[in-house]
C-alpha cells in the first residue's frame, strides 16, 4: 500500500494500515487539516467538493463531507464532476477552497484529495506545507452540535462550465457546426463520459462515437492517455471514418487527439496547436514546463511572442504565466491552461478551442499536425544507490556542460541548439529522470544515452 503526502494534496492506494495507504483515518485527518486551514486563511466556512468516477469515490466523498461538516463548514457537493469544473465553481460560489477527489491518470486502486485555494487554483508550496504540518499535529477544533455544516448538492456546474466556454470570444460554435465533424471519444469510464458528450452537443457536433463513456470507475485500460493505451479508439476512428478522436483522463484535465488515419496527434502537441490558434488571434506570451516540447517556443516566437519555461508542476506553470502575462500555457501532458477562463488545466476548454482551430483551418487533423515543428521526446531514468549524493552528481554534470546554455530551476536542463536534455531527481526514490528532445527519435535517444554515459563515468571516478 502507498500513501504520498505532498504539498499539492494527499494521494494513495485504497486500504491497508493507517499511514501506509489512503485509509478512512488518513482521509479524515487530512480533510480536517485542510478544512481548518481554509477557515484560518479565509474565515469562509464553505468548500466546493467534486469527484471523478473511480470506484472508491463514494466512500471517500462521504468521509470528506462528514469531516467538513464536523468543522462547521458548508459543503457544496458537485458529485461526479471534473477537476476544472470544481476550479471554476470555487470562485463562483465565493468558497474558501475546493477539494477534488481524483487520482488523475493513476489506476483504479488509487485516489487522492487535490486541494484548491479560494481562487480555485492549486494551493502553493508554502500553503501545502502548512496543511501537512496541521495534519501531523492533529489539533483540530470541531463544531458543536448546533454549528455543524450543511451539505448542498449542486448539479448545475456541468452547464455552467459549458456556458462559460461557449461565451469565450475565440470559441466559434458556428464554425464547428459548419465543419460537420464526426468525432470518436474515449472517456475511460469516468466523468468525461458525462461532460465531453454534453460539450460536443453544445458545440454543434452531431456525430459522436462514444467509447467507454459510462462513469462507473471501471477503467477499461490504463487511464493515462499515452499511445500504447489508445489502440481501441485509434481503430474506432479508422473504422468509422471519423475526422478525429478525443481522449481525456479520469478527471478531465488532460487532453489528447487521434488523427483520422489512427495515428496519434501527440499529447505534447495538444498545447502547441491550441497555442498556435490563440497566438494567431491574440498576440502574447506562452509558458510550459521545462520537460515540455520546444515546439511551443518555436510557434510562440514565430508569432512574435515570448516563451518562458517553468519548473514542472501546474502551480509552477501558473505562477510563471502570471509573472509573464502569458495568454496561454500548460504542460506537455495534454494540459491546457487558458487564463481567459481560469488558471487550471482544462480539457473541456481545450476541446472547444482546438475544434474551432481545426474548423477554421479547413485542414484535416493530420495535415494540421504536420504544419508544426517536428520534435521527439525520449524518456529515460537512471537508478542510483540510496546513499548517493544526487545533488553533487548533478553539479558535476552541470560543470561538464558549463559552456552550454543551462538552467537549474528544476533539476538541470541543458540546451544544444534546438535539442535539450532535462535531468530531474525523484522526490521519493534514488532515481534521476532524464528527458531529452530532438528532431528525430534516434537523436533524442542518443542524447539521453550520452548523458547517462557521462553520469556513469562520473560515478566511476568517485
Amino acid at each position: 500500500m502507498t500513501l504520498i503526502k505532498s504539498i499539492s494534496g494527499i494521494r494513495g492506494t485504497i486500504g491497508g494500515i493507517a499511514g501506509n495507504g489512503l485509509t478512512p483515518i488518513d482521509i479524515v485527518k487530512f480533510t480536517a487539516a485542510y478544512g481548518s486551514w481554509v477557515i484560518n486563511r479565509t474565515n469562509v466556512k464553505k468548500i466546493v467538493l467534486g469527484r471523478d468516477a473511480r470506484i472508491s469515490g463514494d466512500m471517500v466523498n462521504n468521509l470528506v463531507i462528514g469531516t467538513l461538516q464536523g468543522l462547521g463548514i458548508e459543503v457544496i457537493d458537485l458529485g461526479l464532476s471534473t477537476t476544472p469544473t470544481v476550479e471554476i465553481a470555487v470562485p463562483m460560489e465565493k468558497a474558501g477552497g475546493g477539494i477534488i477527489l481524483t487520482a488523475s491518470h493513476n489506476p483504479k486502486q488509487w485516489n487522492a484529495l487535490k486541494l484548491l485555494n479560494d481562487k480555485g487554483e492549486f494551493i502553493s508550496d508554502a500553503d501545502g506545507k502548512e496543511v501537512l504540518e496541521m495534519a501531523e499535529k492533529a489539533e483540530f477544533e470541531f463544531a458543536d452540535v448546533d454549528s455543524l455544516g450543511k451539505v448542498i448538492s449542486n448539479d448545475t456546474y456541468l452547464q455552467k462550465h459549458i456556458d462559460v466556454i461557449l461565451a469565450l470570444p475565440l470559441v466559434d460554435v458556428e464554425a464547428i457546426k459548419k465543419a460537420n465533424f464526426k468525432i470518436a471519444i474515449d472517456c475511460v469510464n469516468s466523468t468525461g463520459g458525462i461532460f465531453v458528450p454534453a460539450l460536443l452537443k453544445a458545440l454543434g457536433v452531431e456525430t459522436v462515437y462514444e467509447l467507454y463513456c459510462e462513469p462507473n470507475g471501471h477503467f477499461p485500460h490504463n487511464p493515462e492517455p499515452l499511445p500504447e493505451n489508445l489502440t481501441e479508439i485509434a481503430k474506432v476512428v479508422q473504422n468509422k471514418k471519423a475526422d478525429l478522436g478525443i481522449v481525456v483522463d479520469p478527471d478531465v484535465d488532460r487532453l489528447c487527439f487521434v488523427c483520422e488515419d489512427g495515428e496519434m496527434f501527440g499529447e505534447e502537441y495538444t498545447l502547441v496547436a491550441v497555442a498556435d490558434y490563440i497566438l494567431k488571434n491574440t498576440p502574447g506570451n506562452t509558458v510550459s514546463n521545462l520537460s515540455s516540447t520546444r515546439a511551443l517556443r518555436d510557434v510562440t516566437e514565430r508569432a512574435g511572442g515570448q516563451y518562458n519555461a517553468s519548473a514542472v508542476g501546474e502551480v509552477n506553470v501558473v505562477n510563471q504565466m502570471k509573472a509573464t502575462h502569458a495568454i496561454i500555457g500548460g504542460e506537455g501532458n495534454g494540459g491546457i491552461i487558458y487564463p481567459e477562463l481560469h488558471y487550471g488545466r482544462d480539457a473541456l476548454v481545450g476541446i472547444a478551442l482546438f475544434l474551432t482551430h481545426l474548423a477554421k483551418s479547413g485542414k484535416s487533423i493530420s495535415v494540421l499536425r504536420s504544419s508544426y515543428p517536428e520534435y521527439h521526446i525520449s524518456k529515460n531514468k537512471i537508478t542510483l544507490t540510496p546513499e548517493m549524493d544526487i545533488d553533487a552528481l548533478m553539479l558535476k554534470v552541470q560543470e561538464k556542460y558549463r559552456h552550454q546554455p543551462n538552467t537549474t530551476i528544476d533539476g538541470l536542463k541543458i540546451e544544444f541548439d534546438k535539442e535539450w536534455v532535462h535531468l530531474r531527481r525523484s522526490n521519493t526514490e534514488p532515481i534521476i529522470r532524464i528527458y531529452s528532445e530532438a528532431g528525430t527519435e534516434t537523436v533524442a535517444e542518443n542524447l539521453a544515452a550520452k548523458i547517462i554515459s557521462d553520469i556513469k563515468e562520473i560515478l566511476k571516478l568517485n
